[in-house]
């Protein structure tokens, strides 16, 4: 009985009024600019995957945060107004990020996780925003997670009375290596990391992807329709599925697949169901190693 009223104190407590003093929080670098209770309900477009599925009731905190002239990295945590498991989660961004991924945050909200995430500095998922802007190249790279972390647990401690018992972070491809990032410069941000499908080695990469670019852009006859790509695809997944002994549409190890585009080389002219020498190229550039001329 004792327990439940406990229980019921500390709900009443982290209602509207104790979630909106979290806009009076003096933090360096950082401007509150939304910190408003959530009632319990479905979830509202752009509040989190699924209008059907219901989110917790929680404290939606909103901060830019601005650790250099040039920085603008926007960030939400969501802080359960019942049920916290006692532990702090952030997720990570993939591709260039430029979004804030709500999603993401409904999904730690409901499993209890007072849950984070941020843009990593800039709007729109292309690479457009780092010229002339070194400062934000070092936000996208690793400071704003940090940032982030560090102040989303003073603010988890303000609105609770307590730290995180736990602090975990979550990502995939560009949020895998943002979370090694975070394990090789902050390793005290966070108790656990995953880091999903790293891409640990952006440098490489990207210079790999343009290498291709720049050579259909000098030779236009290297493009690949969709229905060819198609083509091609279903090609080398007929050809190497099996290679680990179960034929289920997925080719477990794709660099032990030797297949060769030569194969839908079209034997006379260009049509639907086959490659020109110019695209057959093209296909094995795909998985080619970018070499020096």
């Amino acid at each position: 009985m004792i327990s439940s009223l406990i229980a019921m104190a500390a709900a009443a407590f982290l209602q509207p009024p104790a979630c909106g003093a979290l806009r009076s929080i003096n933090l360096p670098n950082v401007a509150i600019t939304a910190a408003d209770f959530v009632a319990a309900g479905s979830a509202a477009p752009g509040r989190g995957r699924g209008t059907s599925e219901a989110l917790p009731a929680h404290c939606r905190v909103a901060a830019t945060l601005t650790p250099s002239r040039d920085s603008h990295i926007e960030m939400e945590l969501w802080l359960p107004a019942e049920g916290w498991n006692g532990k702090f989660l952030a997720m990570g961004n993939g591709a260039w990020a430029g979004n804030i991924p709500l999603d993401a945050i409904a999904t730690g909200l409901r499993r209890g996780y007072a849950t984070a995430a941020n843009d990593t500095g800039h709007k729109g998922g292309s690479a457009s925003f780092l010229l002339g802007h070194p400062e934000k190249l070092v936000d996208f790279a690793w400071r704003s997670m940090h940032e982030m972390a560090v102040h989303s647990k003073t603010i988890i401690r303000a609105f609770y009375g307590r730290s995180p018992q736990l602090s975990y972070y979550q990502g995939c491809s560009t949020g895998g290596r943002q979370g090694l990032m975070e394990a090789q410069r902050f390793p005290d941000d966070f108790d656990g990391i995953i880091a999903g499908a790293p891409v640990n080695n952006m440098v490489h990469l990207n210079v790999s992807q343009v290498h291709l670019q720049v050579e259909m852009l000098k030779n236009p006859s290297r493009l690949v329709s969709a229905e060819k790509r198609t083509l091609f695809a279903n090609a080398v997944v007929a050809a190497c599925d099996a290679n680990d002994g179960v034929k289920d549409g997925i080719i477990n190890n794709p660099r032990a697949c030797t297949y060769d585009p030569g194969t839908l080389a079209c034997k006379a002219g260009d049509s639907a169901d086959c490659l020109t020498a110019a695209q057959v190229e093209n296909a094995r550039s795909a998985w080619a190693s970018v070499r020096s001329r």
